[in-house]
């Protein structure tokens, strides 16, 4: 995989302000994905991303939660963790993920309705 800009790619991120069609994983078949969460995905090999919130996100504690804000921020030792907010900054559940070679310092998605949206995209 190329190396990624990530100034760049936040900079790409940005122009994502609606979407014109949803994608689907087969394994998630409740749960849809927009044209800038595929594009992220895409360019920065960060599907694993979209399943690992997709596995998560209908455990007990989100499960009643139709608007979810998951929060990934890497550490320097490329290490990360995961929050989940209910949007008025309650952590509803956190994660830690023992390495990632995702390109970003943190990155945020919102999970509505069983939608996976870009903020920008709101």
């Amino acid at each position: 995989m190329e190396e990624i800009n990530p100034n760049q790619l936040k900079a790409e991120l940005k122009q994502f302000t609606c979407t014109e069609q949803y994608y689907y994983n087969p394994l998630f078949p409740k749960h849809r994905y927009t044209d800038g969460v595929k594009f992220l995905a895409e360019k920065a090999g960060a599907y694993w991303l979209l399943d690992f919130i997709f596995g998560y996100s209908d455990e007990t504690e989100l499960e009643d939660q139709p608007f979810q804000v998951w929060k990934l921020k890497v550490n320097d030792d490329r290490s990360a963790s995961i929050t989940v907010e209910d949007g008025n900054d309650t952590v509803l559940k956190s994660f830690k993920i023992p390495f990632t070679d995702f390109p970003l310092q943190e990155m945020d998605l919102w999970l509505i309705d069983k939608v996976l949206i870009l903020p920008s995209e709101y």
